[in-house]
C-alpha cells in the first residue's frame, strides 16, 4: 500500500474510529496504525537499499580508476595499507585510489551488515523475502571482501580479478532489485480505466502479456549485457587489448567481447524498440527504456574510444565500465517494474 491509498482509506473511514497520534495533530484510524508503522518501516529500509546500491555504483567507478592507474597493488599487504590504517607517509595518488577503494568497500560492507539487522529485527512488518534478500547481499559482501583480498595476496591474478568484478556487479544487482521492488509503483492507467470490450478497446490480458514479453526481454538483456561485462573484466584484467596488438597473443579474449557487443546490443535494442512500440506504457517504464536506448548509444561510443585509443585514456576507460554497469542496473530496474506491471493488471484482471 502506497502512502497515498492510505490517505484514501483515511478519508473514507468513521470519525469514530480516528484518534490523534502524532503532536502534528495527524488523525489516523487506528486499524491502520500498524499499516503506517510498516510504511515507515519501508521507507526506512528502501532508503538505506538505494544509498548503498549509490555508493556501490561510485566504489566500482574507484575500483576501475585503480585498475587503469595500475594502482591495485599500491598497498602492498591486506585488509591495512602498509601496516597501517592511513598510510599518510606512503600517500600518493595511486596509493590514495587503493586506500580510498578498501574504506569505501568497508563502508559499504557495514552499511550492509546494517540492513540485514534492521531487515531480520523489524522482519514482522516488512515483505517476507526482505530479510533473506538482505542476508544474500550480506553473502555476496563477505565473497567480495575475500576476492578483495586475494588480488592483493595473488597479484592480481586475472581469473580472480574477473571474479571480484562480477561479484561486484551481482552485490549491485541485487540492491537494485531489492530496492526496485520496495519502490510504490501505482498500476499504469492503462489498467485501471476499462471501457467495454468492443473490437476498439484494448483487452486486459492482451496488457498483461506485453508487460510479462517487456519483463522477459528485459531480463534477457540484463543478462547478456552482464555476460558482456564479465568479457570486458576479463579483457582488462589480462591485458589483452595491448598483448592483442603488441604481440598478436590474448586476441581471442579480445575478440570475444567484441563480438559479444552484438548479441548485448540487440537484446538491449529490443527492450527499447517493444517499449516505444507498446500503447499506454507506464510513463516511469518509458522513461527507463528511453534512458536505456541513451546508455547503450553512449557505450558503444566509448568502447569504439577506448578500442581505437587502445586503453591509452584512463577517463575514457573508467566511463567505459561506469557507463556499463549503470546500464546493467538500468535493464534490472527495468525488468522488476514491468514484472510488477504484470502482476498488477494481472490481479485487475482477476478482480473485473
Amino acid at each position: 500500500m502506497t502512502r497515498s491509498t492510505f490517505q484514501s482509506k483515511v478519508s473514507n473511514i468513521n470519525q469514530e474510529t480516528i484518534a490523534p497520534i502524532n503532536a502534528n495533530g495527524l488523525k489516523v484510524p487506528l486499524v491502520f496504525v500498524d499499516q503506517l508503522d510498516q510504511l515507515d518501516q519501508l521507507d526506512r529500509v528502501r532508503g538505506l537499499v538505494w544509498k548503498i546500491a549509490i555508493a556501490t555504483l561510485l566504489l566500482m567507478a574507484v575500483g576501475s580508476a585503480t585498475r587503469v592507474m595500475n594502482a591495485g597493488l599500491a598497498c602492498p599487504d591486506w585488509p591495512l595499507c602498509y601496516g597501517q590504517l592511513v598510510p599518510t607517509r606512503q600517500m600518493n595518488l595511486q596509493v590514495f585510489l587503493e586506500w580510498f577503494h578498501r574504506l569505501d568497500a568497508a563502508l559499504i560492507g557495514l552499511s550492509t551488515l546494517t540492513l540485514v539487522i534492521i531487515t531480520w529485527w523489524q522482519r514482522s512488518g516488512l515483505p517476507r523475502w526482505l530479510p533473506w534478500a538482505a542476508t544474500f547481499s550480506l553473502g555476496l559482501i563477505f565473497c567480495q571482501g575475500i576476492l578483495g583480498g586475494l588480488t592483493v595476496t595473488e597479484l592480481l591474478r586475472f581469473d580472480i580479478v574477473t571474479a571480484h568484478l562480477g561479484t561486484a556487479l551481482l552485490f549491485l544487482i541485487t540492491l537494485l532489485a531489492i530496492g526496485t521492488a520496495l519502490m510504490p509503483f501505482p498500476p499504469s492507467q492503462r489498467t485501471i480505466f476499462r471501457e467495454s470490450v468492443t473490437e476498439h478497446s484494448r483487452n486486459p490480458v492482451t496488457e498483461r502479456s506485453r508487460s510479462s514479453k517487456l519483463a522477459r526481454l528485459g531480463l534477457t538483456a540484463a543478462i547478456l549485457v552482464y555476460l558482456q561485462s564479465i568479457l570486458g573484466g576479463l579483457v582488462g584484467s589480462r591485458w589483452a587489448l595491448h598483448q592483442c596488438f603488441g604481440s598478436g597473443e590474448l586476441c581471442a579474449v579480445m575478440n570475444s567481447h567484441l563480438w559479444g557487443v552484438i548479441p548485448a546490443s540487440l537484446a538491449t535494442l529490443s527492450v527499447v524498440f517493444v517499449a516505444w512500440r507498446t500503447p499506454g506504457l507506464h510513463p516511469l517504464l518509458r522513461r527507463l527504456s528511453n534512458l536505456i536506448g541513451c546508455l547503450l548509444l553512449g557505450q558503444i561510443v566509448l568502447g569504439y574510444a577506448t578500442f581505437k585509443l587502445h586503453l591509452q585514456v584512463e577517463s575514457l576507460t573508467v566511463a567505459h565500465h561506469t557507463l556499463g554497469a549503470s546500464l546493467v542496473g538500468t535493464l534490472v530496474v527495468f525488468t522488476v517494474l514491468a514484472w510488477r506491471d504484470t502482476v498488477n493488471s494481472g490481479q485487475l484482471v482477476v478482480n473485473r
